[in-house]
């Protein structure tokens, strides 16, 4: 899940960082912040500044300035997109060096203050970048967009459709259908471990170019 990926995502990329640890207090944002900082301490790794940060105000500079005081390279904020990018802006206008990171929250537009370059976001794909095009094609000649989850549900569908199939034909359990095998859905192979878990987390980590979140390897 989306606490998990961050976490996991995080503690690797940031072990050589002097990062810190930000949330807006809601439940949300001290959730996914406290999953960050319960991984960082079992990978031996200690931020540097941890903090509840005040949401919705029209600049961060008090709260930059004791980041930079702290040292922070790089910080988790578990909170809004629009939070953010306020952020990232006063970051800028402080000259404080600092990368910033947050959740799928930053899928959605920030409002008048864009990210900054640079920023992170933790997140699956936009699923119609990765979507097979011939169920693309097939949702346009019916009119239907292909936002938020739809393409993820049309997968479960075809895997629910597989599983049960493979199950009539094999007299195996549907529980063990869905176990140990590649399914191919239209959002790519999508495959189950014995517990029912996910083999892949799907969530990956996207870095804003200024127009645009595109993975961060892409340079």
């Amino acid at each position: 899940d989306e606490r998990n990926a961050v976490a996991s995502n995080l503690t690797r990329q940031w072990q050589n960082e002097l990062f810190a640890i930000i949330d807006d207090g809601t439940i949300y944002g001290r959730e996914i912040a406290e999953t960050l900082r319960a991984a960082a301490g079992q990978a031996a790794l200690k931020p540097v500044f941890v903090d509840t940060f005040r949401p919705q105000l029209d600049n961060q500079i008090g709260l930059i300035g004791r980041l930079r005081k702290a040292g922070a390279t790089h910080v988790f904020a578990g909170g809004d997109g629009g939070d953010i990018a306020i952020m990232g802006r006063d970051a800028g206008q402080l000259d404080a060096d600092i990368i910033f990171a947050g959740g799928e929250a930053l899928r959605t537009a920030p409002g008048e203050v864009p990210y900054a370059s640079g920023t992170l976001m933790i997140a699956p794909p936009e699923w119609a970048d990765v979507a097979d095009s011939r169920v693309l094609d097939s949702f346009a000649a019916q009119k239907i967009m292909p936002d938020g989850y739809t393409l993820p549900a049309y997968a479960a569908v075809e895997i629910a459709k597989a599983a049960t199939a493979l199950a009539e034909t094999s007299g195996r359990p549907l529980a063990d259908a869905l176990t140990a095998q590649d399914f191919n859905t239209a959002i790519g192979p999508i495959r189950f471990d014995g517990k029912g878990d996910l083999t892949e987390n799907l969530y990956r980590v996207f870095r804003f170019n200024g127009a645009n979140f595109v993975p961060a390897e892409a340079k």
